[in-house]
């Protein structure tokens, strides 16, 4: 302390002018130091607060990463909408196809028969067993294209 803060005669310590003109600015002086000095201390406290400031900023983090999740879930949701979307296209093109071969296998049946030949039965089943493979196949393909959609 210096020599004016200990002889009382209303200097600050640190030598600015400005001390209480009377007992009631003296008290409002220090309730207002006290009020400061309480706001420093919880700051101070605040900062050495590790524990607490971890928590916050773990459930900050815990926050963002369940948005992130849903955010996630509704991209992979719109994927495999477009996946199954595809799939299904293609599922279309091969019943197509498997249904024009089936025809033109009828179709060389029909004129097989009328071609005289003995067993035309036999070139209707042969058409149709190459659909039914032609079949099996695009679905293993899509298969493999598409592993885990069923």
């Amino acid at each position: 302390m210096t020599d004016e803060a200990r002889s009382g005669d209303g200097a600050r310590p640190d030598g600015a002018a400005g001390g209480a003109k009377g007992p009631d600015e003296l008290r409002q002086q220090i309730e207002q130091t006290r009020s400061q000095l309480g706001d420093t201390v919880e700051e101070l406290a605040g900062k050495m607060d590790v524990k607490g400031r971890a928590q916050a900023r773990a459930a900050d983090l815990r926050d963002k990463a369940g948005a992130m999740a849903v955010q996630l879930r509704s991209t992979v949701a719109q994927a495999g909408h477009a996946v199954q979307g595809k799939a299904a296209q293609s599922g279309h093109a091969v019943q197509d196809k498997a249904a024009q071969t089936g025809h033109a296998v009828q179709d060389k049946a029909a004129r097989a028969e009328g071609a005289g030949l003995r067993h035309p039965g036999s070139v209707l089943f042969a058409g149709a067993a190459a659909g039914a493979v032609g079949g099996v196949v695009a679905l293993e393909v899509l298969r493999r294209r598409y592993p885990g959609r069923r």
